[in-house]
């Protein structure tokens, strides 16, 4: 599955608590990001930290909503140790590739010039 056939409403993924693929608490989503041309959501930013002022960003490709639940496919460390992107602004393709690079996927075609 990945993440344009399993999510498709943004405000769905709205606050709900992320475990890693061992099932180890992460944190709570803060943000969703939605793709620019499917207009899906693609990433999350996970709040983590004591105080949830750390945000790392998550592919959401591989992720399973369960009741109020958001498991992904990544270990806790590989979200803690993710480049750190500003979750304020729009993501670069740049730090896209960052991104992807860092979780070990390969950056989807986005068609001339992306």
């Amino acid at each position: 599955m990945t993440a344009a056939e399993g999510f498709t409403d943004p405000a769905e993924l709205d606050g709900l608590t992320v475990y890693d693929i061992a099932g180890e608490k992460v944190g709570s989503v803060g943000r969703v990001y939605v793709d620019d041309e499917t207009r899906l959501p693609d990433w999350i930013t996970v709040k983590t930290g004591l105080f949830g002022l750390k945000e790392s960003f998550v592919p959401l490709l591989g992720a399973r909503k369960v009741c109020s639940d958001l498991h992904i496919a990544h270990p806790k460390d590989r979200v803690r140790d993710a480049p750190r992107v500003d979750a304020d602004a729009h993501l670069s393709v740049a730090e896209e590739e960052e991104l992807y690079r860092h979780y070990g996927l390969t950056r989807k075609f986005r068609g001339p010039g992306r």
